[in-house]
């Protein structure tokens, strides 16, 4: 590694190479993605209009829902548009700045920490519905609800903010080609000139910090969960309720199971490639496949989509 010299010139701009391996295939690559970015917002819309507009759904499972839905948007936007101007040529689509790339990155890990934590509280909400039913009203109240929310939010806006700082220390002297579709850390510290440990150790400490911390309440959650439904003699009712929970822990192994495997690994078993396919799975598939879950495994979400959609209808 060169020792650091007034000499060097700062880099001022990357290059997303994107998915250079697909050149022949990129119109279809580009309508693929543009299709599943557009039922994206228009799933997670139709949620957040739907909770709004049918009191039936004014409670705090549907609350967090409607969060999440909001943050599903803007997730998916983060990375998307930019990576779509990349596939058909758009003068400047695969190039950012340097500043425009922390922030990407920025913005992006502050969206994902915040997913982790709103999926948490989530569990928390069916753990108190399930286990303690009496006290729901008073431990899930609409204050305790914003509360959670705001929290969720605040703490995942705090997440990056020591990643970028240390990002931000790191020189970039050249080349500055970014062998991914959007800025994530571990291809642009593949370019770095200078000493990446201690940003990788914090990059590592913080994913895993706040992987552990939501993970370990959905656990904690999930198991008094099944604890009690385990102590329910009626099937029925068994059943019942846990097909309040069924869509949650569905996204939540979606989730999770692709963050585990893409930050708190190896490097052994790292592949820029196969990256950029996990990467594609949480940035953009995820956040389609939420909303079809919740709608498809929700009685009352499909139930108040019905009704909303009729009175459209009817009112045409």
């Amino acid at each position: 590694m060169q020792p650091h010299t007034q000499n060097w010139t700062q880099v001022t701009e990357f290059v997303m190479v994107g998915f250079a391996g697909v050149h022949e295939a990129r119109l279809l690559f580009f309508t693929l993605f543009l299709t599943m970015y557009l039922f994206t917002l228009v799933e997670n819309l139709a949620i957040i209009i739907v909770v709004s507009l049918d009191h039936r759904l004014r409670r705090p499972m549907y609350f967090f829902l409607t969060h999440l839905s909001c943050l599903e948007i803007w997730y998916t936007s983060v990375t998307v548009p930019k990576m779509l101007t990349g596939f058909i040529g758009v003068n400047g689509g695969k190039s950012i700045s340097y500043s425009g790339c922390l922030s990407q990155l920025f913005i992006f890990t502050f969206l994902g920490a915040t997913e982790c934590f709103l999926l948490a509280a989530m569990a928390y909400d069916r753990y108190v519905a399930i286990c303690m039913p009496l006290r729901y009203g008073a431990l899930v109240s609409w204050g305790t609800c914003i509360r959670l929310a705001a929290a969720c939010w605040l703490v995942g806006f705090l997440t990056p903010i020591l990643p970028i700082y240390l990002m931000s220390q790191v020189i970039f002297c050249g080349p500055n080609i970014v062998d991914h579709f959007f800025c994530d850390a571990s291809p642009l510290l593949a370019l770095s000139c200078s000493d990446v440990t201690l940003k990788e150790t914090a990059d590592f400490l913080v994913s895993l910090a706040v992987l552990l911390v939501s993970s370990m309440v959905i656990a904690v959650s999930y198991g008094n969960i099944v604890w009690t439904l385990l102590h329910i003699r009626s099937a029925a009712e068994r059943r019942k309720a846990f097909s309040t929970c069924a869509a949650h822990l569905t996204v939540v192994s979606l989730f999770y199971g692709t963050l585990f495997f893409m930050y708190v690994r190896t490097k052994v078993a790292s592949s820029i490639n196969f990256n950029k396919v996990v990467s594609v799975f949480y940035s953009i598939v995820t956040p389609m496949l939420n909303p079809l879950i919740y709608s498809l495994r929700n009685k009352e979400v499909k139930e108040a989509l019905g009704r909303v959609f009729f009175k459209s209808w009817k009112g045409r």
